[in-house]
Parts: C-alpha cells; sequence; structure tokens
C-alpha cells in the first residue's frame, strides 16, 4: 500500500524552527513533484513550497526566505526547514506527491495525514 506519512511537526515559540519530512513508501515507481500545503483554521489550504523531481523549487510569498523545501531521492522523503516562524503560521501542513505507481506510467496524487504546527507568540 502506497502512503505518505509526514513527522516534525509540534508547538515552537515565534523565532523558532521547526523540520517536517514526509516519506513516501510502498510499490513505487517514481516520484514526481513533492509539496507542501497547509491548512489554518477557517482558511482555505494553500500551497506553501513545491520542489521537482530535478530540484527546482517555489514558494509562497509568505514564506519565501524562511522556508526552505529539499528532497532525498534515494530515501522517497522531501523535507520543509521552516525557520523564524510567526503565528501566522500555525496550520495543519500536508505533503503532498506525484506517484507513478504502475507500469503504464501514470502518475497520481497521494496525500499525507497532515501534522500540526503551531507557532506561539
Amino acid at each position: 500500500q502506497v502512503q505518505l506519512v509526514e513527522s516534525g511537526g509540534g508547538l515552537v515559540q515565534a523565532g523558532g524552527s521547526l523540520r517536517l519530512s514526509c516519506a513516501a513508501s510502498g510499490r513505487i515507481f517514481s516520484i514526481n513533484a513533492m509539496a507542501w500545503y497547509r491548512q489554518a483554521p477557517g482558511k482555505q489550504r494553500e500551497l506553501v513550497a513545491v520542489i521537482t523531481s530535478g530540484g527546482s523549487t517555489d514558494y509562497a510569498d509568505s514564506v519565501k526566505g524562511r522556508f526552505t523545501i529539499s528532497r532525498d531521492n534515494a530515501k522517497n522523503t522531501v523535507y520543509l526547514q521552516m525557520n523564524s516562524l510567526k503565528p501566522e503560521d500555525t496550520a495543519v501542513y500536508s505533503c503532498n506527491a506525484r506517484l507513478v505507481v504502475t507500469l503504464k506510467g501514470f502518475e497520481y496524487d497521494y496525500w499525507g495525514q497532515g501534522t500540526q504546527v503551531t507557532v506561539s507568540s
């Protein structure tokens, strides 16, 4: 069974740092883009950062210069290093990956279960 498992969320004071991890497991032929999304209470889910299979990255304006997305292809894992955290970064963070899980090469979206990040002021 293919799944994404996240870890690394928690409670941190403003200005602090956290590192999120998301590992893909199961029968996976390849992984294309991987991304982190977040959803705060009462708000829509938003894209935080994305990284392609080639390592190109893009970020939401609100996190540029503070967050860094990276991936370890050997471990099928994507990371989100979050520095200079602000109370407005408080949300449930979920990873997303486009996985090729069949011999025909079609890619499908998979989601992690989400991890809570809370930043206190």
